[in-house]
């Protein structure tokens, strides 16, 4: 980050280079990110919670916060967990794989724009849940600040420092009328 401007406190639109520890509400520690990585404020790359509280935050602050699940990744919702036939799918399927939506001939219910995680696989169906990993849980994280500096426009123009932390995505690595890819927590 030595060759952009640097800026003394978190703005929208600028850039930071966090570390942080994430907790369930019991203490047990869901992710540590402990090299800084570079995000956008006033993107998509953090939870609007987490960015409404560093906004105004100097460089070296460390900021505790407690997100409750709706200022998380939501309420676990039952109707977002699918059986479909194990047929369906690859031959080297497993658990933690994500889907965007689930292949023909499973259920034409199920929300297309979803991505789905297998969480059980056995021998004649599947289990995939579109909740995200976290969905329904309270999380602490202690975040530091440990470099601010200026959006570039085409940081800004993509809504993203490259890292989005808090998204699932899917990549086009394998492909089975769907493309299977990997949980992106960081």
């Amino acid at each position: 980050m030595s060759d952009e401007i640097q800026l003394h406190h978190v703005t929208p639109q600028c850039v930071v280079a966090l570390t942080w520890v994430m907790k369930d509400t019991l203490g047990e520690e869901l992710d540590v990110l402990d090299e800084p990585a570079e995000f956008l404020i006033g993107g998509n790359d953090l939870l609007a919670k987490i960015e409404e509280n560093l906004i105004g935050k100097v460089q070296n602050e460390v900021v505790e916060l407690h997100l409750e699940p709706q200022d998380a990744f939501g309420d676990y919702i039952d109707k977002l967990v699918f059986f479909a036939p194990r047929d369906k799918f690859p031959e080297n399927l497993e658990e933690g794989m994500l889907f965007e939506g689930l292949p023909p001939g499973c259920d034409p219910t199920a929300p297309k724009d979803v991505f789905f995680h297998v969480t059980d696989v056995y021998p004649d169906h599947v289990v995939l849940d579109g909740n995200h990993p976290l969905a329904g849980m309270a999380l602490r994280l202690r975040i530091k600040i440990n470099e601010i500096r200026e959006a570039t426009v085409d940081e800004i123009g993509k809504g993203s420092a490259g890292i989005g932390f808090f998204k699932m995505e899917a990549s086009h690595e394998h492909s089975h009328d769907h493309d299977h890819s990997h949980r992106h927590l960081h």
